[in-house]
């Protein structure tokens, strides 16, 4: 099929010349040609404390950047997007023509990762017995979340941080409809993924798997998806009715998203698992941020204290924080991955209410009146 005139195909032309562009590479270094029919520039790249040269061949086509359409959910979609995974209408109301039967799971989880920014590696493969335990009265503060470093990207152990209201309807799941589920449940791993791992004596760190201890930190997502629960049902966090693993969460939300477009707002995006961790990541910095404005608002107006100012700067950098969160290896990581989030907002939201909360910005509206009082037409 030809594309539609006037279109230019960039992924496959790229392809196409960085394939050609090694072909004669090796042309070259073989000595089978002298001649090279590209044009390269020499260009510096860093990362970190790391600076390389590389070469660019200036054949290639420059793509859009992605941060030209927003990646994360706005708060009113994010709503609707909850209500739509346990298949109620926007309003709230019963979705008469939604026809799934496992709304309970995909809202428990869907909130979950939504407010933990867990990647879908981690959350997909993670066990009931992970989750974190649900505080004995709610509260405003986070709780957190460590992940093992078995499913992890790079195998590093980190920990994020997840709400009380999400957590707490991820362990109703866990009580009712999981628990249904797994009750008698017969499954067993397919031959193919290899011979059933039975667990047994098991606790948030680890447990027996066929008779030996072993941490759960220690196993990776293809031997977590073969253990078994000694009265039968996957060890995974999210199952399907008859106690099986249930691992295909790209296409529950891209059928969410779709039935929500279709049927209520066009205008709502197509949704992967990757953009629930961008909108944590996006939350996350409006709570910080907004928490970081307050409190340097509050010291400004009653120490007006230099030094405190830049104590609490050093010690409480929300980027830092976040990067702790999202598991980036370092804050530049974490930096360009916001600029790619509609940061800019943030920081002058958060920055105007501080003021209004602390009175700063009437104080400081009142001393511009006083100095506009003090002008003499002679000035002009």
């Amino acid at each position: 099929m030809r594309p539609a005139e006037g279109t230019v195909r960039l992924i496959p032309w790229n392809q196409h010349m960085s394939i050609l562009s090694l072909f004669y590479g090796w042309a070259e270094g073989e000595e089978l040609t002298t001649t090279v029919p590209f044009t390269y520039k020499q260009a510096v790249t860093a990362y970190g404390d790391q600076v390389r040269l590389q070469s660019v061949n200036l054949s290639k086509r420059r793509t859009s950047k992605p941060h030209v359409t927003i990646k994360y959910f706005e708060k009113d979609f994010e709503d609707t997007f909850l209500k739509g995974l346990g298949g109620l209408r926007p309003d709230g109301a019963e979705d008469a023509l939604y026809q799934g039967r496992t709304t309970a799971r995909n809202a428990a989880v869907g909130g979950y990762v939504l407010s933990s920014g867990l990647r879908r590696q981690e959350f997909t493969y993670m066990l009931e017995c992970e989750v974190p335990p649900l505080p004995p009265r709610r509260t405003e503060l986070p709780i957190w979340v460590p992940v093992p470093a078995g499913v992890t990207k790079g195998r590093k152990f980190r920990a994020t941080w997840t709400t009380y209201d999400p957590l707490a309807r991820l362990h109703q799941y866990l009580r009712l409809q999981r628990a249904v589920a797994v009750a008698r449940s017969s499954w067993i791993p397919p031959a193919k993924w290899g011979s059933p791992l039975v667990v047994t004596e098991s606790d948030e760190v680890g447990g027996r798997v066929d008779g030996e201890r072993v941490l759960w930190a220690e196993l990776t997502p293809l031997e977590r998806r073969c253990l078994v629960r000694p009265d039968g049902g996957s060890m995974l966090l999210a199952v399907q009715s008859d106690g099986s693993p249930f691992r295909d969460w790209p296409t529950v939300f891209k059928r969410t998203s779709e039935r929500i477009r279709d049927r209520f707002d066009p205008r709502f995006p197509h949704t992967s698992p990757h953009r629930c961790r961008h909108t944590f990541a996006i939350r996350t910095l409006e709570m910080l941020i907004g928490g970081y404005y307050a409190q340097l608002a509050k010291l400004v107006k009653d120490t007006d204290a230099d030094a405190a100012l830049a104590l609490y700067l050093r010690k409480n950098d929300p980027v830092m924080i976040l990067r702790d969160l999202l598991g980036h290896t370092s804050t530049l990581t974490t930096e360009v991955y916001l600029r790619r989030l509609d940061t800019t907002r943030i920081y002058r939201e958060a920055y105007e209410r501080a003021g209004h909360d602390h009175g700063l910005l009437v104080e400081a509206e009142h001393e511009a009146d006083a100095e506009f009082d003090d002008f003499d037409e002679d000035d002009i």
